[in-house]
């Protein structure tokens, strides 16, 4: 099977071309997930190699390297792995996959000439050194959450793909149905330079786990009629345990990942899921998911793992779900977490505008919304996410009742336009003021002296 770009992937290429043309030798791609930003890098490294040149793709995580490598299978192109004890080890191919850990362990670079960095807004010292110290170097970095501090140090040019708004309009990616549910309460939680500590977080995630199981019943019963596909964002490795649990004594089978699980588990788990015909109703985990999780028949994401400051992991999670796929007019998103309404106002102007230049995009503590603004960002009816401006609730056709006022009888008097007054009018104005306050001292005095 061969490479074929979508036209827009293609108009991509052609701007990062011209960024290098006009002396941009570090660019940054942004692109919202579903974009398609795998397969710019795999053309990318293809013609680097068509031309006789080296090229690398560096990733941060295991599975990362290997989902790579197996789309560089799948269009039959040639490449070495550059990955411990990896079967597809050899240095001579003109293409690179790189184990970001691996290139750290070993300080041994292969020599290249382009050099594409995934999930570019994790930065890495050693990474980020050899972007600096090899001014021949052509880079491109992929995100779709450029929101670290310091990117901008690293690339010189900001190509944006395409807008969150744009492929939803255009069915390349799957909009979001949004309930807030029964929130885990932060309030007064110990917090480690701005972001929440995760022990604090898993100990209050464990606290609302009952909730979180009855609401995903309900919800997928209403909204599907029948389970469906789940990936659960939890509080922590503790909580994700706790769901399994709770989960299975109510007849589901969801299965808890995690950084503690060995690798050659959490593939099969993961490869088990992605099977259309799956006994895995729901998969769980704190992080590992979050990044180049690729399951298209996810119908469901749950939202229970707080953050303060983090918009790209908010971000990134709801990617997960996004992803298109036959018969997926939308996805459910159910919020225990509170980050929609966190980071609400910052994910409307990224879904809308993209990202176009990397000044002050470094990420900040949020303030918390008030009680009455988060009882006035959900339907009162099914809990849904109010579209700003609606009246009714376009999920159950709940109206909110306007506010009723009481009718006055009086005259109507014209009111000039004009800003500015006469200057007679001022003058007649003035004087009856102080005629006004003359009589109010005179009338004090005369009270007082009797």
């Amino acid at each position: 099977m061969s490479l074929q770009l979508r036209e827009h992937q293609e108009q991509v290429i052609d701007k990062l071309r011209q960024g290098f043309l006009e002396g941009h030798r570090s660019q940054l791609l942004y692109a919202p997930t579903g974009f398609g930003k795998t397969e710019i890098a795999i053309a990318l490294m293809q013609a680097t190699s068509d031309k006789s040149n080296r090229s690398a793709m560096i990733l941060d995580r295991i599975v990362l390297v290997d989902q790579t490598s197996g789309r560089l299978d799948k269009y039959n192109i040639r490449h070495g792995v550059y990955q411990a004890n990896h079967w597809k080890f050899n240095r001579y191919e003109k293409i690179q996959v790189c184990s970001a850990q691996t290139l750290e362990r070993r300080q041994d670079f292969p020599e290249i000439d382009l050099l594409i960095v995934d999930e570019c807004h994790i930065t890495r010292r050693q990474i980020n050194d050899l972007i600096k110290n090899n001014p021949k170097l052509k880079v491109i970095g992929l995100t779709a959450t450029p929101f670290t501090k310091g990117l901008g140090e690293l690339y010189s040019n900001v190509v944006c793909g395409s807008t969150t708004e744009s492929l939803v309009n255009n069915k390349w990616l799957a909009p979001l149905r949004v309930y807030i549910a029964k929130e885990i309460d932060m309030t007064g939680a110990k917090k480690l330079a701005g972001e929440w500590s995760p022990d604090v977080v898993t100990e209050r995630g464990m606290q609302i786990t009952g909730d979180i199981v009855a609401e995903w019943i309900k919800k997928t019963h209403e909204v599907f009629g029948m389970p469906k596909k789940t990936i659960v964002f939890c509080a922590g490795v503790a909580h994700g345990q706790d769901l399994v649990k709770q989960f299975a004594q109510k007849g589901y089978n969801f299965v808890s990942v995690s950084y503690k699980d060995e690798s050659d588990y959490k593939r099969q788990v993961i490869e088990d899921f992605s099977k259309p015909d799956t006994e895995i109703h729901g998969l769980i985990a704190t992080d590992i998911l979050t990044r180049g999780f690729d399951v298209p028949d996810v119908m469901i994401g749950i939202s229970a793992r707080p953050f303060s400051k983090s918009l790209s992991s908010h971000i990134q999670q709801m990617g997960r779900v996004m992803r298109p796929h036959p018969n997926k007019e939308f996805a459910l998103w159910l919020d225990h977490s509170g980050n929609f309404l966190r980071f609400r106002n910052d994910w409307d102007e990224v879904y809308v505008d993209g990202v176009k230049d990397l000044h002050d995009k470094a990420e900040k503590t949020k303030k918390e919304p008030t009680e009455r603004e988060k009882k006035e960002a959900k339907c009162p009816s099914c809990a849904a996410l109010w579209i700003k401006g609606a009246e009714t609730c376009p999920h159950c056709n709940y109206v909110k009742k306007r506010a009723q006022f009481e009718a006055v009888a009086g005259e109507l008097h014209e009111i000039s336009t004009h800003t500015r007054v006469q200057r007679d009018e001022k003058q007649a104005f003035y004087i009856t003021l102080i005629g006004l306050i003359t009589s109010i001292v005179r009338s004090l005095a005369f009270g007082l002296e009797a």
